[in-house]
């Protein structure tokens, strides 16, 4: 098997004795959709937060493309490759669209503060540029009609849609997708699920997702990861996970008899 994108190894995590993650390992593939799944405290979001390095696991190496990643700062992750959502929406929503996604490019640029505040030569160069891979992820989002709106005035969905938006401006190799339909209707989840399927395909980006709509996680994703207060209880390909007993047994509470509903 090639080398995987990331790898992470034996990570445990705790806030004052109190266990988020135990010794868990998984790997996520170049070009893989895979998911985090999990009741309610299990642990999904606190691993998003260790592999940006905004939480540092006490035991146990997070490696990206080989080299180990622990201690780096979040910024610095993020300039690698990785970029998230969050699971509440965190944009800013007086700015409109268009200057909420020209934040996601700010790791990219590698002009000082000053040159840009001027705007002249190499620094106006570099800005057009990132303004015309902006204008291809609202393209690509369809969020042409709301470009120049405020992000407060748009309707929940299509702020979801934003914060995706913005993770993608960061040129990222892997997203890490927090919730991404949380919160939504039928056809904007849909809708959301066309676009993260259309972003491995036509992008290439490998992604993470955590989701608690099981159909929509079994719908679309590669490989399952499913945690339980902290610990991985399975792995495997949807159909593999949603038959396993322990998996039954931390969302249902029963071992007998039950299948996960993903009709």
């Amino acid at each position: 098997m090639n080398q995987p994108l990331l790898e992470v190894k034996d990570i445990s995590l705790s806030f004052k004795g109190v266990k988020a993650i135990s010794n868990v390992s998984f790997q996520v593939q170049e070009g893989e959709l895979f998911s985090i799944i999990g009741p309610n405290g299990a642990g999904k979001t606190s691993i998003f937060n260790s592999i940006s390095q905004v939480y540092r696991p006490q035991e146990g190496d997070i490696f990206w493309k080989g080299e180990s990643i622990l201690g780096q700062r979040p910024d610095l992750v993020a300039g690698l490759g990785i970029a998230r959502t969050f699971q509440n929406i965190e944009l800013f929503p007086q700015m409109t669209v268009l200057d909420n996604l020209l934040l996601g490019r700010h790791v990219r640029m590698k002009r000082s503060w000053l040159a840009g505040a001027l705007w002249l030569g190499p620094a106006k160069k570099e800005e057009m540029k990132h303004r015309l891979a902006v204008e291809d992820i609202i393209d690509f989002l369809e969020i042409e009609e709301w470009r120049k709106h405020p992000v407060a005035l748009l309707p929940y969905g299509f702020q979801k849609r934003v914060e995706l938006g913005r993770a993608l401006a960061m040129n990222p190799e892997l997203l890490l997708l927090d919730e991404p339909v949380a919160g939504m209707n039928l056809e904007e989840t849909e809708d959301m699920a066309r676009f993260i399927l259309d972003i491995r395909r036509e992008l290439g980006i490998s992604m993470i997702l955590v989701e608690h709509d099981m159909s929509f996680v079994m719908d679309i994703a590669d490989r399952v990861l499913v945690l339980d207060f902290g610990q991985k209880i399975s792995e495997g390909t949807p159909e593999q996970v949603q038959k396993d007993p322990a998996v039954i047994a931390a969302y249902l509470g029963d071992e007998e008899g039950l299948v996960l509903d993903v009709e």
